[in-house]
């Protein structure tokens, strides 16, 4: 009988295998992996508790700070805030083999042969609600270094779909290394961040900038006719140094040139790049050093041609360029906007975030400089931000000081496990020096996720204990403390819903009410409620369990 189940077990296993290679045609294939926190969710459902003590109370809108694994704390999340989270800022362990990774308690070393497929579960899981909570105008930012990149790329790929790739971020984090080092072959200077939008209504915002002519500077003076020649069927006229003057002049204007040192690999990217880069090397030779071109029928602004200069040594591989303002029909003061790029030499500011927010915090600190990089891809100013894996708390940092900066109203909410007493003695103080050091008029509510056992329960035989912890859902839904609000209340009985209904009147601030499951409400209360404008939310038990 072992022998037929063996023999049973590994030809399921084997058919298994066989439909993943002949229907999947391309994209990871990775063994997946089961985490403890899986074994904990299929017999208890979590819930938030909140330590009340924690309570930063400063009068405002709440942010709030969760305790726990960031599973269970997303598969709650979705409960209050599906479909509304507008940045998600991450920077997941690395998984470099350097004790960055722990999975199931234990760190994934260098050597452990199912190291890039546990980390891959471990992402999978967690990007797949994460693309859940995004809004439709919503982006995800997510570090990440060699180690794991390329998987990563693919993974975001299947999870919020290629055409949703939006760029990767080159991040110098140090400088180059002038030292001679022996303990190593290369020295690591750029991590990236992949950035992927919820959907194609996710939109970067763009500043418009005064436009300035400061540049367009230079004017070139033709004192005798050039010879003239057809090549790659355009005219060039050839000057020679002394058929030619270059005049700069001290402020730009409309007619001006801008000089932009030019080779065939920076001009790439244009007409006159290409032009440039198949020619000037070869007319060197022909036509000597020092000479200008003036290439007509490939400007792209109020000129029809473009002029060039050749090297002016024979061991040089440089030429110039000149550029006319790109626009013709801009105006004095006219407004332009300009791509956002895609590097960042922050190797200055990451090396001086060791104490930044006032606590220590040896590896995956983000400078405060870079995270508002990413802020600024919404032009709204009260947008929800998330990090589940907060880590030193970079990101609420981030939102806290950006709304001081230009009066915003964003908030954030921040999830990291408790390892080493991380929550409470880095993240959580972090954010509270922050407030108090800026005078930051902020709030902050720090909750713990807890678990109620469910396995081979009714409903009715852990309601009471699930209803205890509605009031952090309600909090976190709303952004709102629940009691000193006046706005939104909960009904757990049809006793209370009575006594609320006697003082309506008094109470014509509320706006909505949340009923618990078994509250039932006659015509008359309805129409009380209806009367006096209040929205009912009914309390289903069902919605309350975490890993429905």
């Amino acid at each position: 009988m072992p022998d037929d189940f063996n023999k049973r077990s590994l030809l399921n296993y084997m058919l298994d295998i066989e439909k993943e290679i002949s229907t999947k045609k391309y994209g990871l294939v990775f063994e997946e992996h089961k985490e403890k926190i899986d074994e904990i969710l299929e017999k208890n459902t979590p819930v938030f508790s909140e330590v009340e003590e924690l309570f930063i109370n400063n009068g405002s809108k709440l942010n709030f700070l969760i305790e726990g694994d960031n599973l269970s704390s997303l598969k709650l999340l979705l409960k209050t805030h599906k479909g509304k989270i507008d940045m998600i800022f991450i920077d997941p362990p690395y998984n470099t083999g350097n004790k960055d990774f722990i999975y199931d308690d234990d760190y994934v070393d260098y050597d452990d042969g199912f190291k890039h497929s546990k980390w891959l579960s471990f992402m999978e899981k967690r990007l797949a609600i994460a693309k859940q909570l995004l809004s439709q105008e919503g982006f995800i930012f997510i570090c990440i270094d060699d180690k794991e990149a390329a998987q990563l790329k693919l993974l975001c790929d299947e999870v919020f779909g290629p055409e949703h790739y939006e760029k990767t971020d080159y991040i110098q984090v140090r400088y180059a290394d002038k030292t001679l080092k022996s303990d190593m072959r290369y020295h690591k200077q750029i991590e990236q961040i992949l950035v992927y939008r919820k959907s194609f209504s996710a939109r970067p915002y763009l500043k418009p900038e005064k436009y300035s002519y400061d540049k367009f500077i230079y004017s070139i003076e033709e004192k005798e006719k050039g010879k003239c020649i057809e090549l790659g069927g355009k005219k060039v006229e050839i000057f020679e140094p002394s058929q030619y003057k270059i005049v700069k002049n001290k402020i730009g204007f409309r007619e001006g040139l801008k000089e932009i040192w030019a080779t065939g690999t920076i001009l790439n990217g244009n007409s006159s790049g290409r032009f440039f880069r198949d020619f000037l090397d070869g007319r060197k030779e022909k036509d000597g050093l020092g000479i200008l071109y003036k290439v007509h029928g490939i400007g792209d602004d109020q000129y029809d041609f473009r002029y060039f200069t050749g090297p002016k040594k024979a061991t040089a591989t440089k030429g110039k360029y000149y550029q006319g303002v790109p626009n013709s029909k801009l105006e004095d003061g006219a407004e332009k906007t300009v791509p956002i790029p895609n590097f960042y030499d922050m190797a200055g500011d990451f090396g001086n975030i060791r104490h930044e927010g006032g606590v220590d915090f040896n590896s995956g600190k983000k400078p405060v400089k870079l995270m508002n990089i990413y802020i600024d891809y919404f032009e709204r100013k009260d947008i929800k931000v998330l990090d589940f894996f907060a880590g030193s708390g970079s990101t609420g940092h981030s939102v806290i000081t950006q709304n001081g900066k230009d009066g915003g109203t964003r908030t954030f909410i921040l999830c990291t496990d408790n390892q080493n007493n991380i929550c409470k003695d880095k993240t959580y103080k972090r954010i509270s020096n922050v407030i108090k050091d800026t005078g930051s008029e902020v709030s902050l509510k720090y909750y713990q996720v807890d678990y109620i056992p469910i396995e081979e329960k009714l409903y009715y035989e852990y309601a009471n204990e699930l209803l205890k912890h509605i009031k952090e859902l309600v909090e976190i839904e709303n952004g709102i403390n629940f009691k000193e609000n006046g706005e939104v209340t909960i009904i757990l009985t049809d006793e209370e819903l009575e006594i609320y209904l006697d003082n309506l009147h008094q109470s014509t601030a509320v706006s909505t009410i949340y009923l618990g499951h078994d509250v039932l409400t006659d015509g008359v209360q309805e129409a009380k409620l209806k009367e006096m404008g209040v929205n009912i939310n009914i309390i289903l038990l069902h919605s309350l369990i975490g890993n429905a």
